[in-house]
């Protein structure tokens, strides 16, 4: 019985596979074409029944029905042996295929349950700890408890169990997570625990901030699984609060003594604020809307002047904004007739059809400054694009500033 190879040539394959096309194309040819009976067609499948038959009674040893059957099946179609090969090696090349493709499935799979597995500090202290953290626990006593303030009283959280005490830790942000490691030692080791970081990582490193899951493989496999290291160090956009940029510049005003120059500081403000699904707010409002004004309203909902909405990616620490479409509508707010423009619009104001015909693309570099993580944009370029020609202008920006994030409290996810 003539099997598929495993080392078989590429070309090979390539030519069976044309052969077996051209078979199957010409059984099903318009009648013009020559083609088999439908009792042809009928003796061969009878053959392959048989011939199948006999390589069972082959394979189980019983050669006596084996041969009997052989000979029935060429009786019924001399060429059986051929057709029966030609079926067992395209099974076998599906099959190949198939295998391949979940094998591949089953060890992204593995990979991943493998690098994401639960860890518990409660009896084994399993906890995954690189850097300089873990010199410093490493001195650490082992049998670390809460000490009360007053030592008269009692310590309730040491009468608690470290699992509960880490289902409890899991529902605080990462934020208050390290403010809760602050308090004393045993604070510290709980909050290392691998599944609290972990659940970080599975909220917040998807589309739009990753392009695909399986990214985060050779990322979580260079930190050793210290998936604490991984939350911190890799890029991410903040979506816990908002990016505001504080630009000034100076106008000349009018003077009625000539020997008097008055310059007016004009200050505004640039907002972004990220959404999860890819959704990315983008404002400019004048110094009449202080930020306090605004933070609390912006939401996809709101509609000013000035307010712009498009989708966002990251890529690496580059942060893509794209379709930035007028959104401004009817204001919710009291503007002034100096209320700034977008750059790009023109200070004269222009119409909806105008806006309608152009949306703008803008380029972001994400950094990290002293006391937070990812919590500066800086812009890289400003594009506008023309609907109608798909012209991609770029739009000069002469006194913007970076993008500091400001965690926002009603804005946690």
């Amino acid at each position: 019985m003539l099997q598929a190879s495993p080392e078989e040539e590429p070309e090979e394959l390539a030519r069976f596979r044309a052969e077996w096309l051209a078979e199957l194309q010409k059984h099903d040819a318009p009648p013009t074409q020559p083609a088999p009976s439908t009792s042809a067609r009928t003796a061969l499948a009878s053959a392959l029944d048989v011939y199948r038959r006999a390589v069972q009674h082959e394979q189980r040893g019983e050669l006596d029905d084996a041969l009997r059957s052989y000979r029935q099946a060429f009786n019924l179609d001399p060429h059986v042996d051929q057709a029966y090969n030609r079926e067992e090696m395209l099974a076998g090349i599906l099959q190949a295929q198939k295998s391949a493709e979940a094998n591949q499935v089953d060890e992204l799979a593995s990979r991943v349950e493998e690098s994401l597995s639960l860890k518990s500090v409660s009896k084994g202290k399993e906890i995954v700890v690189t850097g300089t953290l873990s010199t410093v626990i490493r001195f650490f006593p082992k049998n670390l408890r809460f000490e009360p303030e007053n030592e008269d009283e009692l310590a309730l959280l040491n009468k608690l169990p470290d699992e509960l005490l880490v289902i409890i830790i899991r529902n605080l942000d990462h934020t208050s997570v390290e403010r809760f490691a602050a308090v004393n030692r045993k604070a510290r080791i709980l909050s290392l625990d691998s599944v609290i970081w972990r659940e970080f990582i599975r909220a917040v490193y998807k589309p739009p901030q990753v392009p695909d899951v399986d990214v985060m493989i050779p990322v979580i496999d260079r930190h050793l699984s210290d998936f604490r290291r991984v939350y911190i160090e890799h890029p991410r956009v903040r979506l816990d609060g908002v990016y505001i940029a504080i630009c000034h510049y100076v106008r000349p005003g009018l003077s009625e003594n000539h020997w008097v120059n008055i310059s007016h500081l004009i200050t505004y403000h640039r907002y972004l604020r990220f959404f999860p699904n890819g959704q990315v707010l983008s404002l400019l409002a004048n110094e009449e809307h202080s930020p306090q004004q605004i933070v609390p309203i912006l939401k996809p909902t709101l509609r000013m002047k000035g307010l712009f909405l498009g989708t966002w990616y990251l890529s690496g620490t580059t942060v893509y904004l794209s379709d930035l479409t007028d959104s401004s509508g009817r204001s919710t707010l009291p503007i002034s007739r100096d209320q700034l423009p977008l750059a790009g619009q023109s200070s004269s104001g222009s119409s909806e059809n105008d806006n309608a015909r152009y949306v703008f693309d803008m380029t972001l570099k994400l950094r990290s400054r002293p006391l937070g993580r990812w919590n500066i944009l800086d812009i890289k370029s400003y594009d506008s694009v023309n609907l109608e020609t798909g012209d991609n202008a770029p739009v000069a920006l002469k006194h913007e500033r970076p993008f500091w994030f400001s965690k926002v409290r009603s804005y946690a996810m």
